[in-house]
């Protein structure tokens, strides 16, 4: 399913910025909202997991229901997953594009990776020791 991603601030993101290790920080940044019609129209539910792919990268998702979204879009909290499909080029101002994003969503058994586990498949080295 081809949508549009975007991605901002959240309350519980922002919560647990002071503890980006924590599981807390992984599932609050780790989330895809999408509309309802979108998840059937997939044919899965809302806890079950997606591959989000842009032309910038690919990661495992939780998908969650919210009519808070238009159908065939998307929203993620900003974080290292967000980070890891948006790309980083900044049109001259030292922040990304974080709306707008055109996405392929599918299905998928694969796990959430952890923090530390996206960072060594985006090429970077693990946060803390």
């Amino acid at each position: 399913m081809r949508c549009t991603l975007s991605s901002g601030r959240t309350v519980p993101q922002g919560s647990f910025v002071e503890h980006k290790l924590s599981k807390g920080y992984q599932k609050a940044t780790s989330i895809l909202y999408m509309h309802p019609l979108d998840l059937m129209d997939l044919g899965i539910e809302s806890g079950d997991r997606v591959r989000v792919t842009s032309d910038y990268g690919s990661v495992i998702l939780t998908a969650e229901a919210t009519e808070d979204i238009q159908t065939n879009n998307a929203y993620i909290a900003l974080g290292p997953y967000a980070n890891a499909i948006t790309g980083g080029y900044t049109h001259a101002t030292g922040m990304p594009d974080y709306k707008d994003i055109a996405v392929e969503i599918e299905p998928t058994d694969e796990p959430v990776p952890t923090v530390w586990e996206l960072m060594e498949i985006i090429g970077g080295v693990r946060y803390g020791n």
